[in-house]
C-alpha cells in the first residue's frame, strides 16, 4: 500500500508483483469459472448484438476494483462496466489522480464463444501519462507487463517489436465495420492499397501484444474508449513501437483524437499508416 510520501515509481517497485497476484485472482475466480460454462442469463447486450457484457466481466471488474483501489489509496477506478453504468465516471482520467483503466474482459464476444481470445487489460496512468501495464491473457495463462521507461515483457521476457521485413505486405489489424462511422470506413479503405494486407481485428489488447512481439505490424482502430487501447500502447511503447492518429499526433488517452489512429511496430510504419489513414500515399 503506498503511503502519502511514496512516489508512483516506487509504489510499482514495490507492488507490481500484487497488482499481477490481483489480475491473476480476478481471472481465476471470476473469468475462468466463467469460460465456456456462461448460461443464457449471465451474459447481456449493451448498445446492441455485437457489444456484449457477462457476470464475467462485471464480477471481475469489481473484484479488481476494490483490490487496486486499495492498494493506492487515492487512485481512482476507470473500468469499462463502470462507465457504462455511469458515463461521467470516464472523467477521472483527464483528472490529477492516479486512475486505474479497467477492461476485464477484452474480448467478450470471443469469450462468449468459448474461444481463448480474450484477455484482461489494466494500465495505470496520471495526467494522461501512462505509467505501467498489464495485459492477462487467462486462457494461454500469458501475463505481458510494461512499465514507462523500463520495457515491455510477456511472462519476464524482454519484448522487442522489431521492424517489419522488407518486401513483405504490411499485417494491419482493423477496427470492426459496424464501429465505425461513415467518414472512418473511407479513411480505412485508404488501406486497401498494394503493400498492406489489412484483416479485421480481435480482441484489442491481445493485438497490440501481437505488434509488441513482432507478429503484427500495425493497428488501425476507430474509438477511442481508453480501457481498450491503454495496456497495450505503453506495451507497443516500451517494445519500440509508435502510435500516431490521422493527424499526426500521439494517441492521447484523454481523448480528443483524430480517428482513426495507429499503432505499429516501429515510427516508419506508424507514419505510414497514418498517412494512408489521412488519404497520402
Amino acid at each position: 500500500m503506498i503511503d502519502s510520501n511514496e512516489t508512483i515509481e516506487e509504489f510499482l517497485a514495490q507492488h507490481a508483483s500484487d497488482v499481477e497476484e490481483a489480475i491473476r485472482k480476478a481471472a481465476t475466480t471470476e473469468i475462468m469459472p466463467r469460460w465456456r460454462q456462461l448460461a443464457a442469463h449471465e451474459v447481456d447486450q449493451k448498445a446492441g448484438p455485437h457489444d456484449l457484457v457477462t457476470d464475467a466481466d462485471r464480477k471481475a471488474e469489481l473484484y479488481l476494483t476494490e483490490a487496486l483501489a486499495a492498494m493506492l489509496p487515492g487512485s481512482v477506478v476507470v473500468g469499462e462496466e463502470a462507465v457504462h453504468a455511469n458515463p461521467a465516471s470516464y472523467e477521472a482520467i483527464r483528472g490529477d489522480a492516479p486512475v486505474w483503466i479497467i477492461d476485464p474482459v477484452d474480448g467478450t464476444r470471443p469469450f462468449v464463444r468459448g474461444e481463448a481470445g480474450f484477455c484482461t487489460l489494466v494500465a495505470l496512468a496520471q495526467g494522461g501519462t501512462l505509467l505501467a501495464s498489464w495485459t492477462y491473457a487467462a486462457a494461454r495463462d500469458r501475463l505481458a507487463t510494461a512499465e514507462r521507461g523500463k520495457g515491455a515483457y510477456l511472462d519476464g521476457e524482454r519484448l522487442f517489436a522489431g521492424v517489419p521485413e522488407p518486401g513483405r505486405d504490411l499485417r494491419v489489424a482493423t477496427s470492426h465495420p459496424d464501429y465505425t462511422t461513415d467518414e472512418q470506413k473511407h479513411a480505412l479503405l485508404g488501406l486497401r492499397t498494394e503493400g498492406v494486407a489489412p484483416r479485421a481485428c480481435g480482441s484489442a489488447g491481445l493485438e497490440y501484444l501481437a505488434i509488441a512481439r513482432g507478429e503484427l505490424d500495425a493497428v488501425a482502430f476507430s474509438w477511442e474508449a481508453a480501457w481498450d487501447h491503454a495496456a497495450g500502447l505503453l506495451l507497443v511503447e516500451e517494445a519500440g513501437g509508435a502510435h500516431l492518429t490521422r493527424a499526426g499526433d500521439p494517441f492521447r488517452i484523454t481523448g480528443g483524437n483524430a480517428l482513426p489512429f495507429t499503432a505499429a511496430r516501429d515510427a516508419a510504419t506508424a507514419r505510414r499508416i497514418a498517412a494512408l489513414l489521412s488519404g497520402g500515399a
